[in-house]
Parts: C-alpha cells; structure tokens; sequence
C-alpha cells in the first residue's frame, strides 16, 4: 500500500514539474475573492489569471464561468462534474483525477455580474486561442456585449490572425470598439469617421450610441454638451411635469386637491367670501380658491397661464451622454453620410423588389397577352392554368425526391400538362363563341369554378409544398439593406429567358410567322394559305403552356392551392391592358409599372399590401382612360377592335 501512495505522490511530482508555472498558487493568492466572488472585488484577481498567461487559465475560467469549480476542506480548487453522490476532480495543473464524497467539496457558484466579468477575461485567450471555432465565439461575444477592456486585446489579436474573413471582422469591431472606448479622442474620431461608409446595422448602433442623449431643465443655459433647446410649450403638461421632478416647481392642483382645500376653509357658509350654494359652478370655486390662495391660506392656483410662465422661466434641453464636442461632431456628420447611403440602398432595394414584382406578373400575364392579343378571348380561366403547372410540380415531386431533379422535370412537364389543356379548352369551348366576348368570358370563368372544385376535389383544400432546391434557399445580400432571396432572383432569370424564347418564336419561326400575320390581318393570312383555326388553337396552347410554367415558378415560394389562381388573375388581366393588348414589349412595360408602382406605393404603407392593390387598380382605371389602347398599341384585328 505504501508503495502505491509513493508512486502517486512521484507521478503527480513528475507532471507538476512540467510545468514551467502552474496556475494554483495564483488562486490561492485570492481564495477568498474567488469563493465568495463580486464585481467590485474580482477585478484583480482576473488581472492576476489573465497576466499569467498559462494555457490552463483559459480551462479555469470557462469552467468558473459554467460553475463546475470546486473546492475541497484545505482550500485548493478543482475542475469538477457530478457523478452520483460523488464528485469527480481534475486538477486545474496536472488533469490527474480524483473522486470524493460530494459533501467533502464546495461547489462555487458564481452570480450573473461576475460571470460577465470572467466572460470579458476570457475573451483574451480566446482570441488567440489555436482553434478557429473558439475564436469565432469569442468575436461574437465581443459584438454581443462590447466593452472597454475588450478593446486592446482585439488589436493585438488581428496581426496573428490567420483566417481572412475573421480577421476582417476583427477589423471591423476594433473599428467600433475605437469610436466608443478609444483612450484618444483623436483616435475615436479617425474611427467614426471611417464608419461614414458603413451602413451596417451595427455601424449605425455604435453612432446612435455615441449620441445618446438625455434631457434636462435648468433655470439657466446649462453647461456641456447641448445637443438642442427644446421649447416647452410644443407640449406643455409633459414639461410642467419634468419641473415638478425636477423640484423646480410645485405640482399641479387636481379637483380633488381644490375640493379639499376649499372644504378646509369653509367659515359662516362661505368660502373667500363665496356662498357655499354657488360652489357647484367651477369657475366659482376656483375665484374661492384664488381668493384664498391670495390670504396665503392655500397654495398658489397652477392655471394654464401661470404654468406657461413657469415654463418660459426655464430651459428645456438636450444633452449628448458624449461630452467631447469633436467627437459628436464627427459622429453627426459620419451619421448623416451613413443616412444617405442607407436611403440609396433603400432605393435600390426597392428596385429590385419592383423588378422581381414584374416578373412575377410577366410570366403570369404574357399568355394571357398573346391569346389575348391573337384571339381576342378573355380567358378568365388563364389562373387556373398557373394553379394546374404549380400542382403539376408537387405532385413530380412527390414522385422525384431530389429537389433539383424535379423542378427541371416539372417546368416542360408543366408546359405539355397545360398546353394540352388548353388546346383541349380551345377545342371544345373557345372554337365555339369567337366574336362572342361575353359568352367567351362567362364560360372561361365557369371552366375556372369548375376546375378550382376539381383541384379541391384531388388535392384538398390545405396548401401543399412545392420545395425549392437547396441552391435557391437563401438569399442575395449586399449589405444589411440590400438584399433579394435567390428564388426571386430565378423568376427574374427565368422571365428574362421566356421573353427571349417568346420573341424568337414570334420573330423568327414559322409558328410566329402565322400568328403575327393572322393577328395583324386574319382575312388575308386566311388567303395566302395560313389556318386560323389551328393558329387559334397552337396560340390558346402555348399561352396555356407557358402558364403552366409560370405556376411551377410562384409555387416555389406561393402557396399553393386550388385558389392560387386567383391571386393572380387580376394582376394579369391589368398587366396586358396596361401594357397594350396582345403585344409582348407592351406586355413587359405594364408588368414593369404594375410591379414598380405596387411596391412603391407599398412603400409608402408597407403595413397594407391589399391597399397598394387596390390603389393600382384605380391608377390602372385611370391610366386606360387617357390611354385606351396601353402603352404599346398594337396594329391590327385587335386595335381595330
């Protein structure tokens, strides 16, 4: 047995030596201010673990901040977790272990405050510490809780930091570190001063922080930093108010402090000469209370008039937390760069909301535009196209799990589900009831009922998911203001390549041949060979299909349901009348003003979508009565119609 205890003590000798310092004779030094810790009395001893510079110090003061400290009967400390009734020490030097009965030790428990503080020590060594991770989280506490004392160890950190992007951030929270805490004001201000070009969030909280400030009242200019003089009489009651706290002037009078005082004076039935009969009129009892306050007898009534001369007597004013001019100074200045910048980002993210707006309609609106343009249908059921191409993408990918494979899948599925339907609409319904508006409109919005109840019927009336791939999750971001998610960002894309696709149809095949000739003058395309029949039946088909195509798009990030079209029916009706009917640069232009004009209107009341639709439905009702044929007219059967 003793020579088991000999080889214990020569191991644990043996370890202890390689150490160049160990780190429990530096607690021991303040065994006291570590059991019984405060925030006023555990600065020196973290000064003390900081400066040693020991790898284990790190270990100690995570595990003290966790409260796994423990300390036996003669005063060492311990790294300890609970095993049962027992504990299991580790010592803080050597990592040799140990287990004692729990009640043999004292658990340290640390309160909030002096966690915050040891959080602040531990910083240091994370900073610097070999794994990237640990100097992530210890940035990140940095940026969460910025204080003065994290200032220079960021700095000595940054020329050893190997990892790019975090040594930028350490750059950039030195930076806002040195406009609040720099110990040079002239360094305080190089730094605000390079926040000018930053329209972070966190750059604007470090200046709205550095011009904090607090009100005041005074009965002469007050000293400081006078950030503005407030008139008191823009709200009166609330200033009186700030003097009564201020013990500058005496409260206000309530009615029921007026009754009181009259009740106190009552003498012979009267009070200050006033029968007590007429006190039920108010301005009675405040003359009695005037009287009385003149004899002393009560204190002086506040009246309006009195309280707006109390208040002219004092000075109401703003004064910056900050006390040095200069770096105030600077900061409003670098406060009102930053606003322009931001307003300017606001704009173009505005923009390009706008322009992912109109591609939303473009896609939904351009086959209404070219059967509209080319038959002269109003095809209320053209929604329900959109609904049919979505449903077409989540029931593909109910079949192909893989989210990528599937919306490829589903686009040209999506276009020969919908051009089939609408050939089939066109065969059976529309053929009938050319040159016939009325009747057209009110079948096509039978077909759309009955093809709503239809999807109901199929998928019921919950939304289904129509996933989006993961390289579509997310979102484009420039800077805290400008941003776009990655979905819009293909709409935009995919409407950019339709628009393209749908000119070279119109442009340069034979199918666009056809139906440009039988839009612009169907008699003579007749004439010369063309058939209007099939023209009318190829044209509802493709403008079908390519709304099948635009349902797969707004289903990435739509809800999807039997209703869906409905949403966008009457966006896409306006966009081609708008626009100029049955033309595909007039088409893109009303999508463009549509798109643009809701989201600045939008912008204006961003907490009322609706209304920013229903005010450009009347913009559109307005604009179609100074320009009836849209913004690009077109030639032909249509305009003539």
């Amino acid at each position: 047995m003793r020579n088991i205890v000999l080889t214990v003590i020569l191991l644990v000798c043996s370890l202890s030596g390689a150490y160049a310092q160990t780190l429990q004779p530096i607690l021991q030094d303040h065994a006291a201010e570590i059991a019984k810790p405060s925030r006023t009395s555990i600065g020196e001893t973290l000064d003390d673990i900081a400066a040693s510079g020991l790898p284990q110090a790190t270990d100690f003061l995570e595990q003290w901040s966790d409260k796994n400290i423990w300390q036996n009967a003669d005063g060492s400390f311990f790294i300890g977790s609970l095993s049962g009734d027992s504990v299991v020490l580790r010592d803080i030097d050597t990592g040799a272990e140990i287990t004692v009965p729990k009640g043999d030790v004292t658990q340290l428990k640390p309160n909030g405050g002096v966690r915050r503080l040891i959080g602040t020590a531990l910083v240091q060594f994370q900073l610097l510490d070999p794994d990237l991770s640990r100097r992530e989280t210890a940035v990140a506490s940095i940026a969460r809780r910025p204080e003065a004392a994290q200032l220079a160890p960021l700095l000595a950190s940054i020329d050893g930091e190997v990892d790019p992007a975090l040594k930028a951030r350490k750059v950039q929270l030195a930076n806002f570190l040195s406009a609040r805490f720099a110990a040079d004001p002239a360094d305080r201000i190089a730094a605000i001063n390079s926040l000018s070009s930053d329209t972070s969030v966190e750059a604007r909280a470090v200046l709205n922080q550095i011009l904090s400030k607090s009100t005041g009242v005074a009965t002469s200019m007050p000293e400081g930093n006078v950030a503005a003089i407030l008139d008191p009489l823009v709200a009166p009651e609330q200033s009186y108010e700030a003097l009564v706290d201020a013990g500058l002037a005496a409260p206000r009078q309530t009615p029921a402090d007026i009754k009181a005082a009259l009740e106190a004076n009552i003498k012979e039935g009267r009070i200050g000469g006033f029968p007590l009969a007429q006190m039920d009129d108010p301005a009675t009892r405040e003359a009695a209370y005037t009287v009385l306050a003149s004899e002393g007898l009560v204190p002086v009534l506040i009246t309006e008039e009195v309280r707006d001369a109390v208040l002219k007597t004092h000075v109401f004013y703003e004064v910056y937390d900050e006390a040095n001019v200069g770096i105030t100074n600077a900061a409003l200045a670098a406060q009102a760069d930053v606003d322009i910048r931001v307003a300017t980002a606001q704009v173009a993210d505005l923009t390009l909301d706008a322009l992912s707006l109109a591609s939303i309609f473009f896609l939904a609106a351009i086959g209404l535009a070219i059967t509209f343009g080319v038959m002269g249908v109003i095809n209320m059921a053209h929604g329900e196209f959109i609904m049919m191409g979505a449903y077409t993408g989540y029931v593909v990918q109910q079949i192909i799990p893989n989210y990528t494979v599937s919306i490829f899948v589903a686009l040209p599925l999506a276009f020969a589900v919908t051009f089939g339907a609408g050939v089939v609409m066109e065969r059976l319904v529309i053929r009938r009831l050319y040159h016939r508006p009325l009747e057209t409109l009110l079948a096509t919005f039978g077909i759309s009922i009955a093809l709503q109840q239809v999807a109901k019927n199929i998928f019921g009336t919950q939304a289904r998911p129509l996933t989006s791939p993961d390289w579509l999750a997310g979102a484009w971001v420039l800077n805290d203001v400008i941003q776009i998610s990655y979905i819009r960002i293909a709409i935009f894309v995919m409407a950019l390549m339709f628009l393209g696709l749908i000119l070279f149809i119109l442009k340069r095949t034979r199918l666009g041949l056809e139906v440009r000739a039988v839009t612009q003058n169907p008699g003579m395309a007749s004439s010369m060979g063309i058939n209007p029949d099939r023209i009318n039946m190829m044209t509802f088909g493709l403008g079908s299909g390519i709304a099948g195509i635009a349902g797969v798009a707004i289903g990435l990030y739509a809800k999807v349901t039997s209703e869906m079209g409905s949403d966008y029916i009457v966006q896409s009706f306006m966009t081609v009348v708008v626009g100029g009917v049955g033309n595909v640069w007039g088409t893109l232009a009303g999508a463009a003003m549509i798109g643009f004009g809701q989201k600045g209107i939008e912008w204006l009341n961003p907490s009322n979508t609706l209304a920013a639709q229903t005010y450009m439905i009347l913009f559109v009702i307005l604009f179609i009565q100074f320009r009836p044929k849209g913004i690009v007219a077109l030639k032909g059967r249509a305009a003539g119609e």
